[in-house]
């Protein structure tokens, strides 16, 4: 797709294929344009996605419509500055498909004061063989943080930050959403902050927006903000984790046994130093490709990929809680939403 804003000003989300015979006609992954020229022949697009010229248009018949030849469409709309697409033109509403996710994301966004997040320059882009499903569990699954990612509680202990069992619960948010909601321990801290010792410079810093955040919507508020973790799964393939830092996760299966990642941090508009400092170092440390989790989290869906082929294991068990009236942030509630609503889908193909 071709996510672009027209010279009409409309946001379009525009395939990514000349009309002609089907090559990319945009092979930048971002920037300016006033056109997209395929290189195949050269036939021009202008940004609203409208057929603009090709090269020996005399050579076709009269009949030969240029504006019935434009760049197909998908749907696009947005929430909070979160733009999405569906290629379903039966769709339901997008407010509507969000269901109980859009609380969450309003928690992610309303950490700006001035009510835009921005998403910080680069990307994290790698490939993970495994099915594409794997990561949805993984990403929502807070039970192996303790166990898989060791090394960074040990880290966490030798810097002096000794981490214990933070408090939270999950939530299905419906059609196939879910969310960990969980609260590490303060201690005395402005925000939650399960990670290195927070650098000098960065207190006052963090202290002020903390402050900030209370003024502008009350403590009650500013503790879901500032001071609570958030993993929200936006079905199918979309995590928004707003935890030692904010981000961005989406993937894509290449086949299926293997998957394209791309992550971004994200940050509030407008933020200080200071704190984005302390975001990057979250992001990096903890999501990077050489941070705490990342590799862990690879090997282990790759492992399990290998490993599931000898087909010892026939289901898969996501039951931890289920007995619970009120499910614990790291119990399988988040998994059950995602399979049911994927079992949902199948059965209605």
């Amino acid at each position: 797709m071709i996510i672009v804003r027209g010279r009409d000003g409309v946001l379009r989300a525009l395939l990514n294929t000349c009309m002609h015979r089907g090559s990319i006609v945009c092979t930048q992954p971002r920037g300016n344009a006033r056109s997209f020229t395929c290189p195949y022949h050269a036939w021009t697009y202008d940004t609203q996605g409208a057929l603009r010229g090709l090269p020996g248009r005399a050579a076709y018949a009269d009949s030969f419509a240029l504006d019935e030849l434009g760049l197909r469409a998908a749907r696009l709309d947005s929430y909070r500055d979160f733009i999405f697409v569906a290629f379903d033109p039966g769709a339901s509403p997008l407010v509507e498909y969000l269901a109980g996710a859009t609380e969450y994301i309003d928690l992610v966004v309303d950490q700006s004061l001035a009510g835009t997040m921005e998403v910080l320059p680069g990307s994290q882009q790698y490939g993970i063989r495994a099915n594409w499903k794997f990561l949805a569990e993984n990403s929502i699954d807070s039970y192996h943080v303790m166990s898989l990612h060791r090394r960074y509680v040990d880290y966490l202990v030798a810097q002096g930050s000794m981490p214990v069992r933070p408090r939270g619960h999950a939530r299905d948010l419906g059609n196939g959403h879910a969310v960990s909601v969980s609260a590490p321990p303060l201690a005395g801290k402005p925000v939650a902050y399960w990670g290195p010792p927070m650098p000098e410079a960065s207190k006052g810093d963090v202290t002020a927006t903390f402050a900030r955040l209370v003024e502008a919507y009350g403590e009650e508020r500013a503790a879901q903000i500032g001071q609570t973790y958030h993993q929200l799964l936006i079905f199918p393939n979309l995590m928004i984790i707003d935890t030692v830092a904010t981000t961005i996760r989406t993937w894509s299966p290449r086949d299926h046994e293997s998957i394209d990642v791309t992550a971004w941090a994200l940050a509030p508009r407008g933020q200080s130093d200071g704190d984005r400092a302390l975001a990057l170092q979250g992001f990096l440390t903890f999501f990077g490709p050489g941070g705490f989790a990342t590799p862990d989290d690879i090997e282990m869906l790759e492992q399990c990929q290998r490993s599931l082929i000898n087909d010892a294991v026939r289901w898969v068990d996501c039951s931890r809680g289920m007995t619970r009236s009120e499910p614990s942030y790291d119990d399988d509630l988040p998994l059950r939403a995602f399979w049911r609503r994927w079992r949902e889908l199948m059965s209605e193909c």
